[in-house]
């Protein structure tokens, strides 16, 4: 097996493992909208995955995990389709 798919295992393991745990607090930029008393508008859209969750799974921990586990394919096959249009490039 390729040491890159061995890698993707590992990380997916690891993130799957650790996805459920990450801090519920706001980040900073909602720290700082918060402390100044900044509304936050309507959203137009949503999104897909609204507070990294998926609103059709009831059980928080599975919800974020497949939220998380779906977040990482979509960004690793971005990653690899850039990649691969970026490497075909330089060999022309």
């Amino acid at each position: 097996m390729k040491c890159y798919i061995k890698a993707l295992i590992l990380i997916t393991v690891g993130l799957a493992i650790l996805i459920p745990f990450a801090s519920s607090y706001p980040d900073g930029l909602e720290t700082v909208a918060e402390t100044l008393k900044v509304e936050e508008a309507e959203p137009f859209w949503n999104g897909l995955m609204p507070d990294y969750n998926l609103p059709a799974i009831e059980n928080p921990y599975l919800s974020t995990l497949a939220a998380g586990l779906f977040g990482l394919t979509i960004v690793s096959a971005a990653a690899y389709a850039l990649g691969n249009l970026i490497s075909k490039e330089k060999t022309k």
